[in-house]
């Protein structure tokens, strides 16, 4: 595909896909969603991390597109929704992790972008909310559900009736962000996250993702009960064996997803 509104990156086994509309400050609208939903299904076996940010110096995405929502239907919303939220899910379900780096404005869709990542930095210029009650309506890429479930009920409705735009060290200190780094620094800060996590068994750093993503909506009992079975199923792969013999023989592992 010949993306004209992402950049598609690859170095080894770490991806890199970056909204880049830059002026239009990286607004998402129909069109880079399908270039990101292309990009996503294009993913290699062997890539093992995805990073996500925004081109330009300005915004990782400053929202949905509103010269294009402007004038669309109720059912026309509809659709565009559920095309932002299959998006979000496919980056959600990734068996690997994700990584957003936030370089500037994550408003609206752009904040909801960054929570279907695993891990969100943010350099000190970034600026986040969902301020969509100021047009009138919601967010619809699943930003209402996505902030409940990470920052409770009462916060997130606080950032949803009050269209606040949280600084970074705001957004850290409630815990919608990691870690806030110079904005010279963010994509440095975070490769050498996606690094650590390069080194360390495929298959188990997946297991590990499901079994959080799956079980954070069961009980105690249930999601116990997936952890048990994730444990016991990685017994059965060459990179359990080869992760055990490198550590009694004190040498680095040499995983190979098997």
């Amino acid at each position: 595909m010949d993306y004209q509104n992402i950049k598609f990156e690859r170095d080894g086994a770490l991806a890199l896909l970056t909204v880049d509309r830059p002026k239009a400050l990286n607004a998402l609208n129909s069109a880079t969603f399908h270039e990101m939903e292309h990009a996503l299904n294009s993913l290699k076996e062997d890539t093992r991390a995805l990073i996500v940010t925004g081109g330009g110096d300005k915004a990782f995405v400053a929202g949905a597109d509103i010269a294009e929502m402007s004038t669309i239907s109720a059912a026309q919303a509809r659709e565009f929704s559920a095309l932002g939220h299959r998006v979000f899910e496919h980056l959600e379900n990734l068996p690997i992790p994700t990584i957003a780096a936030v370089n500037g404005f994550a408003l609206g869709g752009g904040l909801e972008l960054a929570l279907g990542c695993d891990l969100i930095y943010a350099s000190e210029k970034a600026k986040l909310g969902v301020p969509e009650v100021t047009l009138g309506v919601i967010p619809g890429f699943g930003g209402t559900q996505r902030l409940t479930r990470l920052l409770g009920r009462a916060r997130a409705k606080e950032l949803l009736f009050t269209a606040d735009r949280l600084d970074a060290a705001k957004a850290k200190e409630i815990g919608l962000v990691l870690d806030v780094v110079p904005a010279d620094k963010l994509m440095e800060h975070v490769k050498a996250v996606a690094a650590k996590i390069l080194k360390n068994g495929p298959l188990a750093v997946a297991q590990a993702k499901r079994v959080v993503e799956y079980g954070a909506d069961q009980d105690l009992r249930a999601a116990n009960e997936l952890e048990r079975q994730g444990f016991a199923v990685l017994f059965g792969s060459e990179d359990q064996r080869e992760g055990m013999a490198a550590f009694l023989a004190k040498r680095p592992a040499n995983f190979q997803g098997k």
